[in-house]
């Protein structure tokens, strides 16, 4: 999940996904966005709220944080010649 918002179907979508999947098989996400800014992605105040309280329901949040590997590898090879 991004920083390229949804459709509002394309939201809805994805909500349900995530709703029939809760507690029936794991999930595994990667975004750079925190929780408080999902509202940017889905639109929808109450449907974020109930989409982070299935995803976090009995679950592990890994916070990665420091500089990005990308920048850095590109500056690098910038800096190499």
């Amino acid at each position: 999940l991004g920083y390229i918002p949804f459709s509002k179907a394309g939201a809805q979508v994805l909500f349900q996904f995530f709703a029939d999947r809760h507690e029936v098989a794991s999930v595994a996400i990667s975004s750079n966005l925190e929780f408080g800014r999902f509202t940017e992605v889905f639109h929808d105040e109450r449907m974020t709220a109930a989409l982070l309280d299935r995803l976090t329901f009995k679950s592990t949040v890994m916070v990665i944080e420091g500089d990005s590997y990308r920048l850095k590898e590109t500056l690098r090879r910038q800096a190499a010649g």
